[in-house]
């Protein structure tokens, strides 16, 4: 079983109502800005480039605000999701990778939590909470994971 670090961004608007996702090309779902770590790179590395790279958009984090982990037995894949409080240092989004993303928009936290379910207790609470929430979804297909995205 191979051990995956993927990283996410946390970012809210100006008036905090609304928080950015990205559309995802590859699975057809939805995520906060974010991705792999690559071999030899930090976790917060990870995160202010992913921002970059898939929103175009730099970043400053603010802290761990969640922890969620996943088996894919049918990819071999033991992945650990790291999601950071960020900040923007910019507000213009933009596609960079269409070859990746296929949008980025600011969305309700209600929205939000229509498209990325799994955050248990909804994004909201990510942003009010000083606990960092921690969750193990089990063993799953990336297929059943993925469904449950939707």
């Amino acid at each position: 079983m191979v051990r995956v670090d993927v990283v996410y961004a946390l970012l809210i608007n100006e008036d905090q109502d609304k928080v950015l996702i990205v559309e995802n090309i590859d699975h057809s779902t939805w995520s906060l800005p974010g991705g792999a770590v690559e071999s030899g790179e930090s976790w917060s590395a990870a995160a202010i480039r992913e921002a970059k790279e898939e929103a175009g958009i730099d970043i400053e984090l603010l802290g761990i605000c969640a922890v969620n982990e996943c088996i894919f037995e049918d990819k071999g894949e033991h992945v650990v999701f790291v999601t950071f409080k960020a900040k923007t240092k910019n507000t213009d989004i933009m596609i960079t990778r269409p070859h990746e993303i296929a949008e980025v928009r600011w969305v309700s936290f209600e929205e939000a939590d229509q498209k990325m379910p799994y955050y248990k207790n909804g994004i909201g609470r990510l942003i009010e909470s000083d606990v960092i929430p921690y969750d193990f979804q089990g063993k799953q297909t990336i297929k059943s994971y993925n469904s449950s995205s939707n």
